[in-house]
């Protein structure tokens, strides 16, 4: 978009007209109403902002007439709460009147409209959000959270044992003053959902789906039915306080994850997972220290498959992160006070660096960087044995490492609307991106003619 609005104003618009809407772009008439645009405005800023044109509708330029860009110009301050935050910015045009470009920035609270609708930014749709869904938003943006809100327990209903050892950990004079100074407990005392997944023994009496399944198949496809790969014995659910269910989920995929005879550093053929042990544990902590525990219903997943891992957890990435470059993704717990005491134990970290140093671990291997898809409930991590020579790497974008990465874990040919969807990108970045491999001769394409929409797009 910016590089759209530094053009000569002729080109500017005509651009605008083809600019497909996606995630971080929509269009509205010049005719529509201020209050009108409250659940677009709110939409974007909920999500990670972006921008709103107004004046073109149908592929025609229309304009927005004085009377009404002074009312747009308002609509924010009229018609959301909080306020979103906006910039605007005019392009003239041969309708004699201009189009209005609003740059929304995302928020960092939930906004709603003056009629208290709550709206969600997803694709090129603007989604209204029920309760349930805006009180997840809410969490996610860090306005509230879920982890310090009281449960119906006491502190005698914890592990005893777990309580005293935290205690000595930490140095504190009591049981009490440990989980105080890590606001474990509430102002009048009462247990928080992060001291009752903490330290009870049995965290699913209360949160049914707070466990951690690890399960190994014999193929690369789960398969159904008769044809399911899932190997016998191989399924295991870890229902016991979270630090105890991330090192037991750990010992167990250092079990379970196949290996492979791999030349070492010091030159000799030894015995290697096939992924990186740093990585696949980032991946489990990450995993099971932010998920949301305030959606019931799932659990966190751990998959073993001959050729990769899968790493599933309820929740989406927080409003505020950028899928696209996930290396760019700043500290953010949906779960502090979880997060603070597995770090306190030793068991993750709180410096926000987990998936940096995955991709780290992962890159300095040799493999394709890690995957992450989200969907409207939770987000899922792939780890690949995929090697991509570092000389190629070098000379790769990051949005080509990840149409590549989504190409190596599909395993068949994708059209370049798959990709896209894969790679979490636009359809137009992903056949830019695609066509510039293919040059490079790391992808390969298939049709019967340039424009034919079954044509597909293969690792070469």
């Amino acid at each position: 978009m910016e590089s759209v609005l530094a053009l000569p104003t002729e080109e500017a618009l005509e651009a605008l007209v083809a600019l497909p809407e996606d995630q971080w772009f929509d269009r509205k008439s010049g005719r529509v109403q201020a209050k009108d645009l409250a659940a677009a405005l709110v939409a974007l800023a909920n999500a990670e902002g972006g921008y709103l044109v107004v004046g073109i509708h149908g592929g025609v330029v229309e304009g927005v007439s004085p009377t009404r860009a002074n009312e747009i110009r308002q609509a924010a301050l009229d018609h959301t709460e909080p306020p979103v935050k906006m910039t605007v910015s005019e392009i003239a045009s041969p309708a004699g009147k201009p189009v209005l470009v609003l740059r929304v920035e995302a928020g960092d609270a939930v906004h709603v409209t003056a009629k208290g609708g709550c709206f969600l930014r997803v694709g090129d749709e603007t989604r209204r959000l029920n309760y349930a869904q805006q009180r997840e938003l809410d969490y996610d943006l860090g306005s509230a959270f879920f982890d310090l809100q009281p449960v119906d327990a006491v502190l005698d209903d914890l592990d005893q044992s777990a309580c005293v050892t935290y205690q000595r950990l930490l140095g504190a004079a009591t049981v009490e003053s440990a989980f105080h100074a890590r606001d474990l407990l509430t102002k009048d005392g009462k247990v928080t959902v992060a001291l009752w997944l903490l330290f009870a023994e049995r965290p699913g009496l209360l949160f049914p789906s707070s466990h951690v399944r690890v399960l190994k198949y014999a193929d690369r496809e789960r398969g159904t039915g008769s044809r399911m790969t899932l190997m016998a014995g191989h399924d295991v659910r870890f229902d016991g306080p979270v630090g105890q269910q991330i090192t037991q989920a750990i010992d167990l995929v250092a079990q379970w994850i196949p290996n492979l005879q791999r030349l070492a550093d010091d030159g000799v053929f030894r015995d290697t997972p096939i992924i990186p042990t740093k990585a696949w544990e980032e991946g489990i902590i990450n995993a099971v220290t932010h998920r949301s525990y305030s959606m019931q219903g799932d659990h966190t997943r751990i998959e073993i498959f001959p050729d990769r891992i899968e790493i599933t957890n309820p929740g989406r990435f927080p409003g505020l992160a950028n899928l696209r470059n996930p290396m760019s993704v700043v500290r953010f717990a949906r779960n502090p006070r979880i997060a603070r005491v597995l770090a306190d134990m030793g068991i993750a970290r709180e410096l926000g660096e987990g998936i940096r140093r995955m991709f780290e671990h992962m890159r300095k291997a040799g493999l394709a960087d890690p995957i992450y898809q989200q969907s409207s409930m939770g987000v899922r991590l792939t780890l690949l044995d995929e090697p991509v020579p570092a000389a190629v790497r070098a000379n790769l974008s990051p949005t080509a490492q990840r149409v590549l990465s989504a190409l190596y874990e599909a395993r068949r040919p994708l059209g370049t609307t798959q990709v896209a969807e894969m790679a979490d990108i636009s359809r137009p970045t992903a056949s830019r991106t695609l066509k510039k491999l293919e040059e490079q001769r790391l992808v390969t394409w298939a049709g019967n003619a340039p424009n034919d929409p079954r044509s597909t797009w293969s690792l070469a």
